[in-house]
C-alpha cells in the first residue's frame, strides 16, 4: 500500500458559504498553527503508505489560502516533494506576498474558485470575492511565476439565466487558464441554502442539460480538452492528483475529516476539529472488496474521455443495460474497452446507472 498521492486538508475559512457541505471551520487564527502541528504529526505517522516518490499533493479546503501563511508555507516546505502540487486558493485571499510564497514553496499548481463573474450571483452564492478580485489573482499569480492555474465556475446559480452563463464563460476564457472545473451547483440537503434556494433549483433544474452542453460547447470550441465530465484543460494540463481518483489509485488524505484510500480500505478522519488537535485519529474504516472497487472502477472511469479498460471489472456491468445503451448510440464496447459516446457524456450518470450490474 504505498500511495503516490498525497490530500492535504485545511479546513480554515473567512466565511462559510450556504451551499457548502465541506469540512469547515470560520476563523480560528488562534488555532492555525496547532493545526499544521497536528498534520505533520499525522504525516509522520503516516509516512509509511506513500511511496518514496510522490506523483502529487493538493491541499484543500476549507480555503488553504486562509490559513496564516507562516503556517502555510511551514507545512508546504515540510511535505514530500512532487511532480505536480496544488493549492486551492479564493481570489480575495491571494495577495502578491501569497503568490510569490506558494511559488518559492514549490506550489506548481493553483486551483481558484471564481464560480461566476456576476456579483449579484455571486452574493447568491454568499461569496467574498469580486470579479476583479478573480482577475487580480490571475494576475498575481502570473507575476510569481506560476503557468499552470485552474478556475472553478458553477452553473446552475439561482436567477442565472443563459446570458449571465455565456457572460460568465466569456470572462473566464478572457483569463486563459490552463484548466477548467465547470460544476453544476449541487445544494446539498439540510445545508442552508437549500433551505433558502430549494424552490428556485428545483424550478431551473430541466435546464441544467442545456446549461452542460453550453459549458462544454463554448470550452471545446476555444480549444480545451473535455477530459472529464466536469473538467476541461489545454494541451495536457489535466488535473494529474484528481485523475488519480477517477483511475481507481490510492491516496493518502491528512487532516480533519479527509479521506484515504488504500488497498482494500477506505479511512475517513475525524470531523471534529478539537478531536483532531488533541491527536485523536479516529477513523471510520470501510472494507473495500472486489465488488465495490470494480463498481467504483466503472462509475469513475466513465466519466473521463479515454475508454476504459474491462480487465477485472466486466463483472460489474449488466448485460442487458449494455445492450440497451448501445442500441441507443450512448456507449460503445469490445471485449477489452468501453466508452461513451458524446450524447453517453452528457446524460453521464443516467447511462452509467444503466450500464451497472
Amino acid at each position: 500500500m504505498s500511495a503516490r498521492h498525497l490530500y492535504v486538508h485545511l479546513p480554515f475559512c473567512a466565511h462559510r458559504c450556504g451551499y457548502c457541505d465541506f469540512v469547515t471551520v470560520v476563523g480560528r487564527e488562534g488555532q492555525h498553527g496547532a493545526y499544521v502541528d497536528a498534520l505533520l504529526r499525522e504525516l509522520e505517522l503516516e509516512r509509511g503508505h506513500l511511496a518514496d516518490e510522490v506523483e502529487t499533493i493538493f491541499l484543500g479546503g476549507g480555503t488553504p489560502t486562509f490559513t496564516a501563511l507562516p503556517e502555510l508555507v511551514r507545512l508546504l516546505e515540510a511535505l514530500p516533494a512532487a511532480e505536480e502540487v496544488t493549492v486551492e486558493a479564493n481570489p480575495e485571499t491571494v495577495t502578491p506576498e501569497v503568490a510569490a510564497a506558494l511559488r518559492a514553496a514549490g506550489v506548481t499548481r493553483v486551483s481558484l474558485g471564481a464560480q461566476s463573474f456576476r456579483p449579484e450571483l455571486l452574493r447568491v452564492l454568499e461569496r467574498a470575492a469580486r470579479p476583479d478580485d478573480v482577475r487580480r489573482a490571475c494576475a498575481r499569480l502570473r507575476d510569481a511565476g506560476f503557468d499552470n492555474l485552474s478556475l472553478d465556475l458553477i452553473y446552475g446559480i439561482p436567477g442565472q439565466t443563459v446570458a449571465d452563463l455565456e457572460a460568465d464563460l466569456t470572462d473566464a476564457l478572457a483569463l486563459e487558464p490552463e484548466h477548467f472545473s465547470c460544476y453544476e451547483l449541487e445544494a446539498k440537503p439540510g445545508t442552508r441554502f437549500t433551505h433558502a434556494w430549494g424552490e428556485e433549483l428545483a424550478r431551473q433544474a430541466d435546464a441544467m442539460e442545456d446549461y452542460f452542453e453550453r459549458v462544454v460547447a463554448r470550452l471545446t470550441a476555444a480549444g480545451y480538452r473535455w477530459y472529464e465530465t466536469a473538467n476541461f484543460c489545454r494541451g495536457d494540463r489535466r488535473s494529474r492528483h484528481n485523475l488519480a481518483y477517477w483511475l481507481g489509485r490510492d491516496y493518502l488524505g491528512l487532516g480533519v475529516g479527509a479521506v484515504s484510500t488504500l488497498g482494500d480500505e477506505r479511512r475517513r478522519n475525524t470531523p471534529k476539529l478539537a478531536r483532531y488537535l488533541d491527536g485523536a485519529l479516529d477513523r471510520e474504516i470501510e472494507v473495500l472488496d472486489a465488488d465495490v472497487r470494480a463498481r467504483e472502477r466503472l462509475m469513475l472511469g466513465l466519466r473521463l474521455d479515454e475508454p476504459l479498460p474491462l480487465a477485472g471489472i466486466a463483472h460489474a456491468l449488466d448485460p442487458a443495460g449494455l445492450a440497451r445503451v448501445e442500441r441507443l448510440g450512448l456507449a460503445e464496447h469490445d471485449d477489452a474497452l468501453l466508452a461513451l459516446t458524446e450524447r453517453g457524456r452528457f446524460l453521464g450518470d443516467a447511462v452509467t446507472a444503466e450500464l451497472m450490474a
